[in-house]
């Protein structure tokens, strides 16, 4: 898996975490962690096939 994957990985977990105590607390800034949580989860399915891709072309 490549790093920048696996960075936009993390990024979407600990957003998700974020947004769900957020909107435990009543907050409505928890809309900005999914979003958040939306892009870095697109970011990471984009490093992931780009990187498999890159494999597949190698052999």
């Amino acid at each position: 898996m490549p790093r920048l994957g696996v960075y936009a990985l993390i990024v979407f977990v600990l957003a998700v975490a974020a947004a769900v105590v957020s909107f435990a607390q009543g907050s409505w800034l928890g809309i900005v962690w999914v979003l958040l949580a939306g892009l870095s989860s697109n970011m990471c399915w984009y490093y992931i096939k780009r990187g498999r891709a890159a494999q597949s072309q190698k052999r």
